[in-house]
C-alpha cells in the first residue's frame, strides 16, 4: 500500500472524525434516533463542524479518484505520495479553520487543496515533463 493510498484512507477518517467529535463532545444532546435533527446543529460550532464534514464528503471522491488514476497511469509514485500527504495536511488545517471560524483562511486552504487535486489528476498527462 502506498503513502498516497494511506492518505486517501486518512481523508476518509478526517471527514468522519469531524462530525464524530462534535457528537461525542455533546453526547448528552445527540439523539442517535434522529441523527439529522436540526436542533442539534443550532450551536455555531456544531454548524461549522457539520459544514466541514459535508465539505469533506464533497472533496473525497475527487481526491480518491485522482490518486488512483495517477497510480494506475504509472505517474511518479514519490510525487503522488508527496502531493497526497500535502493534500491531507491542507485538509486538516482546513477543518481547524472551518471549526475555528476563519472563513478567509478556510477559502485559501480549500483552493490550495483543490489545486493539489488537479495536479494529481493531471499528472499522467504531464508525467513526461516531470523528473522521475
Amino acid at each position: 500500500m502506498t503513502l498516497a493510498e494511506l492518505c486517501v484512507f486518512g481523508a476518509l477518517l478526517l471527514y468522519l472524525s469531524t462530525i464524530v467529535a462534535i457528537k461525542w463532545i455533546r453526547i448528552g444532546r445527540f439523539d442517535n434516533a434522529r441523527p439529522r435533527d436540526g436542533a442539534f446543529y443550532e450551536d455555531a460550532i456544531a454548524q461549522r463542524a457539520l459544514g466541514a464534514h459535508q465539505n469533506g464528503i464533497e472533496t473525497f471522491p475527487f481526491f480518491a479518484f485522482a490518486v488512483l488514476l495517477a497510480e494506475y497511469r504509472d505517474s511518479p509514485q514519490r510525487l503522488i505520495d508527496e502531493l497526497a500527504a500535502l493534500f491531507l495536511l491542507v485538509r486538516i488545517a482546513y477543518v481547524f479553520t472551518y471549526v475555528g471560524n476563519r472563513p478567509t483562511l478556510r477559502s485559501i486552504l480549500w483552493s490550495i487543496g483543490f489545486f493539489i487535486n488537479v495536479a494529481i489528476f493531471f499528472m499522467p498527462v504531464l508525467k513526461r515533463f516531470l523528473p522521475v
